[in-house]
């Protein structure tokens, strides 16, 4: 395994394929349901897949629709190569170079130089907010820090502009939009065009890219430091609109502290519902006609430890909508998430009949948010609820209670699927390898994933690492990354799975023996995700099979012979 010059085995996201094409991610999204040529994902999740970038480049050009790249991959390995994993230190480099601020870490040589020449010729604002993009897709695939994911901005942005007047929003003007825990600022400046913008983060790096984003986007904006639950840094500030992805989870959040805080007005939140404390906070923050989203975890809606207080969102007539959004939107985690739309009354406004519950839960990650239209629900998708069928013993918030299904067709649609999943049946028998008895140990000496990455020899850009040399095969290096070992070095006591690079090891083989390792872990990698998709489809023929036989719309197998009036023995002896 030496080290050879051979480049990066870069990666890249839906929405960077989507930049270097010129088109929208809907489009992406479209190219890979209708061409099968099109590139398999190298890396990352079924709901962010990522795609070697030679393997893209080649597609787009071989389709005519291919542009010359920008050197912006190799800025960014430079930036890793100096910065390594702390890329918060690093994007807040490149802003105090770009904005000229002093820095405690400045850009080394090679990066500056980089970063000279494509802010000359994108623009610094561009250039930047591809970094940042590429920092948060980099981020979310390593487990670091949570950030708001573009794509989740995408939505906020959408609900948050002129809608259904049932859905909470309005034509009002927004002069302000305000941020409590804005971190780089993903929400607080892409929310609306033409407010000033008011944050406030407690880390004081992503304060600071906050910062550094606002200005190079000439956005007027004021960010603070500090924690907002805490130390309010604008207690008399009251927004036109209030935008937050909070913290979750968080046991210590002041509560001690803070049992008299008038920002309380519809009670005290529980000690393990700090979620809550935020909903007031950010309630709090709204001014008279104004409205407050929030992202929160879907077990805010129906946790008995926050009951009370969602009841009185609900008899007050403060909770606008709630969107049940689709699972692959957040960075620290791949669970469904709720979208809270609260909004304060105006003076004489009069009381609202119904809460609108909409279900967005089965839509495509990839493709939602773009533009209002592709966050426009459709009829099925949207319960008007009047506000006493919530106010039961659980306050259950949650759009799926109230939002019925909608099938067009069921003997078509549950055929279609059963089909499908005879098909996937018999491809996943096909993709699972036979395996024959080994002799139960390797002898192979090993060697250290960190020598690996010190040697040139690996990029831990991404979810997996990639091999950056012909003497190296990806798949092997990865499939025996996942060794029972290996996965528990990585593993805190928490459950938390994060890449021990310093303790992982490989065993040492011949590039022949690695391959055939390889792909023996490349077809158990394929058998994963089609296991993944068929599991999805078992959940909706299955959901869609119980729907169909207590609505009356499929009947039982038995029900066949029953329906045309003749036994089973009888329509044995008409054959």
């Amino acid at each position: 395994m030496a080290a050879d010059e051979s480049a990066p085995a870069a990666v890249v996201t839906a929405a960077e394929i989507a930049r270097l094409a010129g088109v929208t991610r809907a489009a992406v999204s479209n190219w890979r349901r209708r061409h099968p040529d099109f590139p398999r994902p190298a890396a990352g999740t079924a709901t962010s897949p990522l795609f070697a970038l030679t393997e893209v480049q080649q597609w787009l050009d071989r389709q005519g629709k291919g542009r010359e790249t920008s050197a912006e991959v190799d800025l960014w390995h430079e930036l890793r190569a100096q910065y390594g994993d702390d890329l918060l230190t690093a994007l807040g480099a490149v802003g105090a170079r770009l904005l000229g601020t002093a820095v405690e870490q400045p850009l080394a040589q090679p990066a500056a130089t980089a970063l000279t020449a494509l802010s000359a010729e994108r623009g610094a604002h561009a250039l930047y907010a591809d970094l940042v993009e590429r920092c948060i897709a980099s981020t979310t695939r390593s487990g670091g820090e949570p950030m708001t994911t573009l794509a989740l901005e995408r939505i906020v942005a959408s609900f948050a502009g002129p809608a259904d007047e049932a859905a909470g929003a309005s034509d009002r003007t927004i002069g302000t939009v305000y941020d409590p825990a804005c971190g780089i600022g993903t929400l607080l400046l892409t929310a609306v065009p033409g407010a000033h913008r008011y944050g406030q983060e407690l880390n004081p790096a992503t304060a600071a890219i906050a910062e550094f984003r606002a200005r190079l986007d000439g956005r007027a904006a004021t960010v603070a430091c500090g924690d907002s639950l805490r130390k309010d840094a604008f207690p008399d500030l009251r927004a036109d609109l209030v935008v937050c992805d909070p913290p979750v989870g968080v046991a210590d959040w002041g509560r001690d502290d803070l049992l008299l805080d008038p920002r309380w007005e519809l009670g005290v939140p529980p000690r393990s519902e700090s979620e809550l404390a935020w909903v007031q906070h950010c309630y709090a923050h709204t001014a008279p006609g104004g409205r407050a989203l929030l992202v929160l975890p879907s077990s805010v809606a129906y946790r008995k430890a926050g009951r009370r207080i969602r009841a009185e969102l609900v008899r007050r007539g403060l909770l606008a909508s709630v969107v049940a959004l689709p699972p692959g939107l957040m960075s620290s985690h791949s669970q469904p998430v709720h979208l809270w739309i609260l909004r304060r009354p105006a003076q004489d406004e009069p009381a609202p009949t119904h809460i609108r519950m909409i279900d967005l839960s089965a839509a495509d990650p990839d493709g939602i948010g773009i533009g209002m239209k592709d966050c426009a629900p459709t009829p099925e998708q949207i319960a008007d609820v009047p506000p006493v069928d919530i106010l039961d013993d659980d306050v259950d918030l949650s759009p799926g209670r109230y939002v019925t299904p909608h099938h067009g067709d069921y003997p078509v649609e549950y055929a279609t699927l059963r089909d499908r999943i005879q098909s996937l049946a018999r491809d996943l028998l096909d993709l699972l390898p036979e395996l024959p008895a080994g002799p139960g140990r390797i002898e192979a000496a090993p060697i250290g994933l960190g020598d690996l990455v010190r040697g040139g020899l690996v990029d831990l850009d991404g979810t997996e690492p990639t091999s950056r040399t012909d003497q190296l095969d990806t798949d092997y290096l990865r499939g025996f990354l996942r060794s029972a070992a290996n996965t528990r070095r990585s593993t805190t006591a928490s459950g938390t799975f994060r890449l021990n690079a310093s303790g992982a090891q490989v065993p040492q083989m011949d590039i022949g023996r690695q391959r055939e390792y390889g792909e023996a872990f490349r077809r158990l990698a394929a058998f994963e995700e089609l296991l993944r998709e068929a599991a999805a489809i078992g959940d909706r023929v299955g959901a869609l099979a119980y729907d169909g036989l207590t609505k009356g719309a499929l009947l039982p197998p038995s029900a066949t012979s029953a329906s045309s009036g003749k036994s089973e023995s009888q329509e044995a002896q008409d054959q």
